[in-house]
Formats: structure tokens, C-alpha cells, sequence
């Protein structure tokens, strides 16, 4: 078996995402088991993937998966008790989807006065303007698992935080 996954590893299958060709790849097992998409930034390339499946598996606190010219998608894992960390995007908007976990998301016009309070859940979307303070609290029993896009992009290509304390260390954050 470590072999298979090894040679899988190394295959770049050209119709992963593309379902009715990749039933013919000889991979098609693996792409459906595995999800074997690696947690890294894929760029300006044209990209496809299964959101829900790669969130769900991120482990790092903040992974950019794709980072172009006008936006940038990020996975986040959320520790259950952690935050995101209150912060301000003074240029970009961002969307934020949470695909597992419940948390309570806190918006405002300063950091002091986050009057806009919702709880949030599975499935959920909310959006972030610019300009606008705000941090998500993990308050459920399970690490929130949630992707992000910003416009533009918030983070330099290729960043991983292992760890929120890594994202506050990290020089280059926003």
C-alpha cells in the first residue's frame, strides 16, 4: 500500500477534477479515497478541487491554496477554545465559508465595539468588508474547518501557519 501511495504521490493525473474522463484514470480510486491534492499554493494555475474535502483535511492553522493577481483562497483550522485573533483588513474584503465546527463570528467599525455578533455554524457563510474589526471564537467541541477568500490577496504566496502563534510571529502577516 505505501508504495501505491508513493507512486500515486508522484503521478500528476491530468483529469483529477474532471469526472466523467478520471473514471478511466487508473488512479480514480485513490483520487476518491485519498483526496491526495497536496496542502500547497497552486498560484496563478488554473485549479480544481473538492473544497469541502481539502478544508476538512487542513490541519494547519492558515494554509493559502491558491494565491492569483486579484484574490487568494485559504484553508483555516481553528482550534476548539481558539480564535482567529481580532484583526482589520483596511484594503481587502473577505468571504469566509465554515464547512465544519460552530464559533461566533464579531464585527465592528473599531476594536473596542464589536456590535455585530452572529452565531455561525456548518455551511455558513460571512462576508467581512474592509475596514471592518472582526474574529471568529471556535465555541463548539470540534476545531472550525473554514476556507476564506480575499480580494485581493492577504497573505504572501505559498504561506503556512502551523499555528495562530506562527501567523503572529510571521513578519509578513497582512
Amino acid at each position: 500500500m505505501k508504495g501505491m501511495i508513493d507512486l500515486y504521490n508522484s503521478y500528476q493525473c491530468p483529469y483529477y477534477g474532471n469526472e466523467s474522463i478520471c473514471k478511466r484514470c487508473p488512479y480514480y480510486y485513490w483520487h476518491q479515497v485519498y483526496n491526495f491534492t497536496k496542502l500547497k499554493d497552486y498560484g496563478n494555475d488554473p485549479f480544481v478541487v473538492n473544497i469541502e474535502k481539502i478544508t476538512k483535511r487542513n490541519t494547519n492553522f492558515r494554509t493559502a491554496l491558491w494565491t492569483g493577481k486579484h484574490l487568494q483562497l485559504t484553508l483555516m483550522d481553528i482550534k476548539v477554545g481558539g480564535d482567529i485573533g481580532l484583526e482589520v483588513h483596511h484594503n481587502l474584503d473577505q468571504f469566509i465559508r465554515i464547512e465544519q465546527g460552530q464559533g461566533i463570528v464579531m464585527m465592528g467599525d473599531t476594536k473596542d465595539n464589536l456590535d455585530f455578533r452572529r452565531k455561525v455554524y456548518d455551511d455558513y457563510v460571512f462576508i467581512i468588508p474592509a475596514g471592518k474589526w472582526h474574529n471568529l471564537i471556535n465555541t463548539g467541541n470540534k476545531p472550525i474547518k473554514l476556507y476564506s477568500i480575499y480580494a485581493p490577496p492577504a497573505h504572501p504566496y505559498g504561506t503556512i501557519h502551523r499555528t495562530n502563534e506562527d501567523a503572529m510571529e510571521d513578519h509578513n502577516h497582512y
